[in-house]
């Protein structure tokens, strides 16, 4: 039995990205990519944090615009 699901999360010192697939799921919200904010560090409170969510399809779209704009950044350079 084959587990259709997919996990992976990503995290830098500004930054968590999380990905969630679900192959076999068609509800709204079970193929996700995530990028949410980490508070500043020294601070002690987590103020100012926010998350945003998107389907796949739309991360898809956000990284061929930045692999289509980074690289024109980079051949410029």
């Amino acid at each position: 039995m084959s587990n259709n699901n997919f996990f992976s999360e990503k995290s830098t010192a500004r930054f968590n990205f999380g990905v969630y697939r679900n192959a076999t799921s068609k509800k709204a919200g079970s193929n996700m990519l995530t990028i949410e904010t980490r508070p500043a560090e020294g601070q002690q409170y987590s103020v100012g944090t926010t998350t945003v969510g998107m389907t796949i399809k739309e991360a898809q779209v956000l990284r061929s615009f930045l692999n289509d704009t980074l690289d024109t950044y980079t051949a410029d350079a």
